[in-house]
C-alpha cells in the first residue's frame, strides 16, 4: 500500500496508509482516562502504605505505577494530538518499560521473605541478599535493552522500516532476557513455597511467630507472575512477531488494553491488596543494615588491618633480608676460615720439611 497524506481530523487522526500514521486503530480517549484514573489510584495507594508501613523498597513499584500512571496521562494528550510524536513516543517507551519495575520489586520481595522466613537467609545455598543482587542486575540489563530497542522502534514514520524493525528485535531480544530471569526467578520462589510447607508442618514458624500471611505473599507472587508473564509478555512476542503482524492483534486496541494494561492494572493492585508491609513486620522484615557509627567503625577496622598487613609484610622482608645478610656473612667468615686453615696447613707442612732437613743434616 502506497503513502498518502491525508487531512488530519479534529483530534488528528489519519488513515493507517498516511505517511504521519502513528497508530494502526483510532485510539480511545475515554479508555486512556479510565486506565490513568484506575493507575493513578493505585500509586496514591502504595505510596500511602510505603509510608504507614515504613517499608523503604517499595519505592520501586511506586516507580513502575508512576511510569503507568503519566504513561495512560500521555496517552490522553496523544488522542487528541495523533500525528504529534511529543506525546506518543514517551507514553509509548513508559507503556512498555513500566512492568521493568515491578519485576524488580517482585525480586526484592522474594529475598525480604527468605530473609524474614528462613533462618538460614538463603535459598539453595544463595544468599537472599546476593539473589536480589543478581536478579536487578538482570532487570537493568534488560531495561537498557528495551530502552534501546523501543527508542528505536518509536522513532516514527520518519524513520525507515528497518531501522523500526531492527529496534523491535532489539526490544525482543530485552524481552527475552526478562522472560528467562522471570522463569529462573519463578523457580525459587516455588523452593521457597517447598520450604515454607516443611516448616509449617514441623511447627518452626509457628514457634517463631511467623505462621500468618507467608501463603498470602507467596500467592501473590505467583499471581503476578503469571499476570506479567503469561499474559502481557507472550502478548508482547505475538504482537511483535511476523504472525503477529499480520494477524488483527496490532490494528484493534481492545488487545492492547486487556493483555497489557489490564494484567499491570492487577498486578499493581493485589500488592495493594496483599501489600507486604502488612505481613512483613520486624527486624527480619529488611535486610540487616549497618548504622553510620557501625559502618566508620567497620571502616576504620578495615584500615588498621590493612596497615597491620603492611607492617608485617614489611617486617617480614627486613627479616629475610637479614637473614640474607647473616648468610652471606656467615659465608664469607667460613671461607676466611677456610683459607686460614689452608695457610696453617701449609706453614705447618714448610715447617716439618725444614724439621726434617736439620735432622737429615746433623746425620750426615
Amino acid at each position: 500500500m502506497s503513502c498518502i497524506t491525508a487531512t488530519p481530523d479534529k483530534n488528528g487522526h489519519v488513515p493507517v496508509n498516511d505517511c504521519r500514521s502513528l497508530y494502526n486503530y483510532y485510539p480511545s480517549f475515554a479508555a486512556a482516562i479510565v486506565f490513568s484514573i484506575v493507575f493513578g489510584i493505585s500509586l496514591c495507594l502504595h505510596t500511602t502504605q510505603a509510608v504507614l508501613w515504613k517499608k523503604r523498597f517499595c519505592w520501586v513499584i511506586i516507580m513502575g505505577v508512576a511510569w503507568e500512571t503519566a504513561a495512560f496521562i500521555l496517552r490522553i494528550i496523544s488522542t487528541r494530538h495523533q500525528i504529534s510524536l511529543a506525546f506518543y513516543e514517551p507514553s509509548f517507551l513508559l507503556i512498555f518499560l513500566a512492568p521493568l519495575w515491578f519485576n524488580a520489586f517482585d525480586y526484592m520481595l522474594l529475598g525480604r521473605m527468605i530473609c524474614f522466613y528462613l533462618p538460614s537467609r538463603a535459598i539453595f545455598h544463595i544468599p537472599a541478599t546476593r539473589l536480589t543482587k543478581l536478579f536487578v542486575f538482570f532487570d537493568v540489563v534488560a531495561f537498557l535493552v528495551q530502552v534501546t530497542g523501543g527508542v528505536m522502534a518509536s522513532s516514527g514514520p520518519d524513520e525507515s522500516q528497518s531501522a523500526i524493525n531492527l529496534g523491535l528485535h532489539i526490544y525482543m531480544g530485552g524481552i527475552g532476557l526478562q522472560q528467562f530471569a522471570i522463569l529462573v526467578f519463578t523457580s525459587l520462589a516455588v523452593g521457597l513455597h517447598v520450604e515454607l510447607l516443611k516448616m509449617e508442618k514441623e511447627g518452626s514458624l509457628w514457634h517463631r511467630g511467623k505462621e500468618k500471611g507467608w501463603r498470602k505473599l507467596v500467592y501473590t507472587l505467583y499471581a503476578s507472575l503469571i499476570f506479567k508473564v503469561l499474559v502481557r509478555i507472550i502478548f508482547r512476542l505475538i504482537e511483535f512477531s511476523p504472525a503477529g503482524n499480520a494477524s488483527s492483534i496490532p490494528g484493534h486496541e481492545a488487545f492492547f488494553y486487556c493483555l497489557d494494561s489490564l494484567p499491570m492494572a492487577i498486578a499493581a493492585y493485589l500488592m495493594n491488596i496483599f501489600h507486604p508491609g502488612s505481613i512483613l513486620v520486624g527486624p527480619d522484615s529488611e535486610f540487616p543494615t549497618k548504622t553510620r557509627r557501625e559502618k566508620k567503625a567497620e571502616k576504620q577496622a578495615k584500615k588498621q588491618a590493612k596497615q597491620q598487613e603492611k607492617q608485617a609484610t614489611q617486617a617480614r622482608k627486613q627479616a629475610e633480608k637479614s637473614e640474607k645478610q647473616a648468610r652471606k656473612a656467615g659465608w664469607g667468615l667460613v671461607q676466611e676460615a677456610s683459607v686460614s686453615n689452608e695457610v696453617n696447613a701449609e706453614a705447618d707442612f714448610g715447617l716439618g720439611r725444614i724439621g726434617k732437613g736439620g735432622r737429615e743434616g746433623d746425620m750426615v
